[in-house]
């Protein structure tokens, strides 16, 4: 059997541990990140204001691991607004994963300037913190919101539209900005257009919730499940383990031409909300029956979102040795575990 880049990758940590600095390193993705690395034998230091992370976040991974492992990490709690604290987690790192930023689309159009100096000067704090710190590689988080109003299927990287939200814009300047240090300054950064992540340690909770999480939660609370749209409204969902996948890929990638560049991180399929809803109910209803007869109600498309979504991810394949590793089912299959044991958890929270 063939090694993969990513076996490739994973061998040379355990080959040399490195340093890594990890923002957002309580939120959904970033606390994924510090798990691996840990366990992977890294050193990282984790940066987190705790307004969206969690301090749970980072509990549940101290529980999957070692002491030992545990023990090579440092949390700073601290804002990427702050170039101090931005500072204090590049000094010495090798590798930063910038995960740190403000993601929904209805909210962005609420407080647009909130967006900006979080996602926009925040990034381009850690970028100045990493360049003086002589960090080898920077890799960060953009969004397929970037994509606007462009029609095509699948998006290609090279192909954008108008930008249909602040947030959006915030990820656009954000690229804009890794191409200038590159060009500029000689920092070399990837940035990585996440399709509509999912999976452990995502919250389910707030009027701007992802999907999965959101619609689990209610399926198993009885509670009704909504529609933006017709229903056929779809996205291209990737499982927390790709996106893991992709940032390490960047971290390491040694060609040249895999540089300064942006890449779509997903499966290059897509599922409607309808088809989605359908997997959904239908997993949960093999413990719980009468779910099976659930229906979702069907609302107003929601301001500020695209009716499509999904990647080509030729691009990260042949520069970086991208191969997603779990399908939406796959995905489903290991995460619905842990939505379970969490929706039950705030249930009785909630409750008592």
């Amino acid at each position: 059997m063939s090694t993969t880049a990513f076996d490739r990758v994973q061998a040379a940590l355990l080959d040399r541990p490195r340093r890594f600095a990890v923002t957002g390193a309580a939120g959904f993705i970033g606390s994924n990140l510090v798990e691996f690395l840990l366990r992977q034998g890294q050193t990282v230091v984790g940066l987190d204001n705790l307004s969206y992370g969690k301090a749970s976040n980072l509990d549940e991974v101290k529980a999957a691991l070692t002491p030992e492992q545990w023990g090579r990490f440092r949390f700073v709690r601290g804002d990427v607004r702050e170039p101090a604290a931005c500072q204090e987690v590049c000094l010495g790192a090798e590798v930063v994963l910038h995960q740190a930023a403000l993601g929904s689309v209805p909210r962005s159009l609420e407080e647009p300037a909130l967006y900006h100096e979080t996602n926009v000067t925040g990034h381009l704090n850690m970028m100045l913190a990493a360049r003086a710190a002589g960090v080898r590689r920077f890799v960060y988080a953009s969004s397929s919101s970037v994509y606007g109003d462009h029609p095509g299927l699948p998006k290609h990287e090279d192909e954008v539209g108008r930008a249909l939200s602040p947030y959006a814009a915030t990820k656009r300047m954000d690229e804009l900005y890794g191409e200038v240090f590159g060009l500029a300054y000689g920092l070399p950064s990837i940035g990585l257009r996440y399709f509509n992540v999912f999976g452990p340690r995502q919250d389910p909770e707030g009027a701007y919730a992802a999907v999965i999480p959101k619609w689990i939660a209610a399926m198993l609370a009885g509670e009704p499940i909504f529609i933006n749209g017709n229903g056929e409204t779809s996205r291209d969902f990737c499982y927390v383990a790709n996106v893991v996948q992709a940032n390490l890929l960047a971290a390491f990638a040694s060609d040249e031409a895999a540089l300064n560049q942006v890449y779509n991180v997903a499966l290059n399929q897509r599922t409607t909300l309808d088809e989605l809803f359908v997997l959904l109910r239908d997993r949960l209803a093999r413990e719980d029956k009468h779910l099976s007869r659930l229906e979702a109600t069907k609302r107003e498309f929601r301001a500020g979102d695209v009716l499509h979504s999904q990647a080509d991810i030729g691009k990260a394949e042949r520069l970086l040795g991208y191969r997603p590793t779990h399908s939406l089912e796959a995905g489903l299959e290991e995460a619905l575990p842990w939505y379970k044991k969490n929706a039950l958890a705030a249930r009785e929270k909630g409750g008592a």
